[in-house]
């Protein structure tokens, strides 16, 4: 009697076992389902997506271009969760609307604290290419690499608590030495060039690579305030008394000859229109989005950068990269 209920019990205990293990296979068969039509899904949209064009067009005579976010050459330069002004798109879109005979104005609206040095200096020198009237609209913030790009617009309009100017290079960056000394991690340098790993995070800068830093960021800031003087019709010295690197508000730009106006979108809007004698009609490229983009915030690529001109957070770097 006892033989057969233990008998029973261990073919109940076979029954439950089996159960659990066939409920755990039929989840963990229904979450690879899953994963892969996710998969499928985003693979039918990205391939159909090649097909679609790039961008979706409106009829107007008054195009304008937003420039938000850090400017890049490509979204390959994206910060981890931030937004990316791609110079190449926007250089593309303004050559577009320069070809486009029914666009009488550019109205670029604004929102960024900067970027790269040859993206910014690319982006303004397209700007500068067109030969249709071109407004800059600062709106949050426009410095640094933004207000480079910006003053080669023919107008350029600010709130009065805009965030421009912030004109200077920036290049620092961590260092770990202290770090590493304080856990016994050593830094093993091999090297063929005695300045091949100058500006590494892993060891201290010498005198000499700071110095050769430095001088590579004077250049380039000197080129930033001889920029700005070309387009903006000022003095170098004018221009180099306040390119301390800091931000200035729309309303002290404004005094400074840094703007022309306090404004936004509607008051260039206004202004277009008595100047060209039109009926504004504005509309604004948009891209489609597509495979890259959908996953874009989930599955962003982080890149080595240093601050971007203002308010930008320090991330860990393997080499020093220059920003304005």
């Amino acid at each position: 009697m006892l033989k057969k209920e233990q008998k029973k019990d261990k073919l109940a205990l076979f029954r439950t076992t089996f159960s659990i293990l066939k409920k755990t296979m039929s989840a963990i068969s229904s979450a690879i389902s899953i994963i892969i039509t996710v998969f499928l899904v985003f693979a039918f949209i990205g391939f159909f997506s090649l097909f679609l064009p790039p961008f979706e067009q409106k009829t107007g005579n008054i195009e304008i271009i937003p420039i938000e976010g850090i400017i890049a050459s490509s979204s390959d330069n994206s910060l981890l969760g931030e937004k990316i002004a791609q110079a190449d798109k926007l250089i593309k879109e303004l050559k577009e609307a320069n070809k486009n005979p029914q666009i009488k104005a550019i109205i670029l609206e604004i929102n960024s604290p900067g970027g790269a040095p040859v993206a910014s200096y690319e982006l303004a020198s397209a700007i500068k290419k067109i030969n249709k009237t071109t407004i800059a609209v600062i709106r949050e913030v426009g410095a640094s690499g933004a207000f480079w790009a910006a003053t080669a617009a023919n107008k350029i309009y600010a709130n009065q608590m805009s965030l421009t100017g912030s004109i200077g290079v920036l290049a620092s960056h961590l260092e770990f030495a202290g770090i590493m000394q304080k856990y016994n991690v050593t830094y093993r340098r091999l090297v063929a060039g005695k300045y091949k790993d100058a500006g590494t995070p892993y060891k201290q800068m010498t005198t000499d690579e700071q110095a050769i830093y430095q001088k590579i960021l004077d250049k380039l800031h000197e080129q930033f305030i001889n920029a700005v003087a070309q387009n903006r019709k000022m003095s170098f010295e004018q221009v180099r008394a306040v390119a301390d690197g800091f931000i200035i508000l729309g309303s002290e730009a404004k005094e400074k000859g840094l703007i022309d106006e306090i404004g936004g979108i509607d008051e260039a809007v206004t202004y277009l229109e008595q100047k060209l004698n039109i009926t504004a009609q504005t509309f604004e490229y948009k891209e489609k989005a597509g495979i890259k983009e959908l996953l874009a915030g989930v599955l962003d690529k982080q890149s080595f950068w240093f601050g971007q001109g203002f308010a930008k957070a320090l991330f860990l770097q393997t080499k020093p990269n220059i920003a304005v």
